[in-house]
């Protein structure tokens, strides 16, 4: 009992510190906040407001139908140029996509000749032009269907796709990149602010006020995990509400307890973590260096930035001993496929054990440190 006690009030002085650091409190709102939001917003990769132009050489009431099936979001409308502006306009990034209609275009294909049109593509942004391709092939072939039913007739394209989408019905990256930013943004808080509590200690001098109080090193590692953790928590609950699901609209199909309950663990282990470089880190400019060393890898290697299947066979083995890599396993499968605990418990048995083992190893050596200073 004793022990709870002196952990509670080590936390408080914790909070009061932290709240008292209005650097460190505006950095912890704005990465909550406008940082999850205009990441999820600013760096989608979907087709958006892309601008096209038509090059209408056949005249025709297929071509101009054609012409005028272009809409927002994805697209603006469609503008018609002369076919001896279409190297230059591209040239001046004025459009992203060109189409070419030619000549008897329709007549071919009501006479049933499948002719070719030309797609001229601005390939400066990848992912959009490879997309907007699929979208636009998707869209001609529509109308061409729909104009040879109209008269009587029957066209039918070389492959029919039917693409359903599960757990993201629209495709709408905002959703992906939304849970992806929040995530990271809790592992960076969480080691940061874990770490430089510690640190602060040490550079204030009030580490030796610690040392001659009857105080043990798991007592004084608990406190900085619990406190820094509950603010975390708190702001990850509030982001969650209000930004996530309440500014961007992400559906979340879990249970929002069982994803607390998984940042709970989570918590545990990023802080273990933070306690750990904190330990090794004399200065602030260590530390700094150290947290560059380490939450960059967690997050490329999480599973986040690329799927951990498209990463190099020597590494993934090592992904394992991540705890970001089973958290960003556990919140996408609450999040986006409405898993259950039946499911997901394996993984948030491996982020406690990870967890612990994390723990353990920075307290051996918050213990060494403080020993020493003794």
């Amino acid at each position: 009992m004793r022990q709870l006690t002196n952990i509670f009030w080590l936390g408080s002085k914790e909070l009061r510190s932290f709240f008292s650091d209005m650097v460190m409190f505006v950095f912890l709102i704005w990465s909550f906040t406008f940082s999850i939001y205009s990441e999820a917003t600013g760096s989608a990769e979907d087709v958006n407001n892309a601008s096209i132009a038509v090059v209408d050489e056949d005249r025709s009431a297929l071509s101009r139908q054609i012409a005028t099936a272009f809409y927002p979001p994805y697209f603006r409308p469609a503008e018609e140029i002369a076919a001896r502006d279409v190297d230059v306009s591209m040239d001046q990034s004025r459009y992203m996509f060109v189409l070419v209609i030619p000549p008897g275009f329709e007549r071919d294909v009501r006479l049933g000749r499948k002719p070719a049109l030309q797609l001229n593509i601005d390939a400066t942004a990848v992912a959009q032009a490879a997309q907007g391709a699929g979208y636009l092939q998707s869209i001609i072939e529509g109308e061409i269907i729909h104009f040879t039913q109209h008269f009587g007739e029957e066209f039918e394209p070389p492959v029919a796709l039917t693409m359903r989408r599960a757990f993201n019905p629209n495709g709408a990256d905002e959703w992906f990149l939304a849970i992806n930013a929040l995530l990271n943004n809790l592992s960076i808080l969480t080691i940061v602010l874990t770490g430089a509590a510690l640190l602060r200690e040490r550079e204030h001098g009030t580490i030796e006020h610690l040392l001659v109080m009857p105080l043990t090193s798991f007592q004084i590692a608990m406190a900085k995990v619990w406190a820094n953790g509950l603010v975390i928590l708190t702001a990850f609950t509030l982001s969650l509400l209000f930004v996530v699901e309440g500014l961007l609209e992400v559906r979340i199909a879990g249970s929002r307890a069982l994803l607390l309950l998984g940042v709970t663990t989570y918590l545990f282990a990023a802080a273990a973590i933070g306690i750990l470089l904190g330990t090794v880190a004399r200065t602030m400019a260590q530390f700094a260096l150290l947290i560059l060393l380490t939450i960059v890898p967690m997050m490329m290697l999480s599973g986040g930035m690329s799927p951990i299947e498209s990463q190099p066979d020597f590494i993934r083995p090592f992904t394992w001993l991540l705890p970001s890599r089973h958290f960003m396993e556990f919140a996408q499968a609450v999040v986006f496929r409405g898993a259950t605990f039946a499911v997901v418990w394996p993984v948030l048995m491996n982020m406690a054990v990870l967890g612990a083992a994390f723990f353990l190893v920075s307290l051996l050596l918050f213990r060494r440190s403080i020993t020493a200073q003794r």
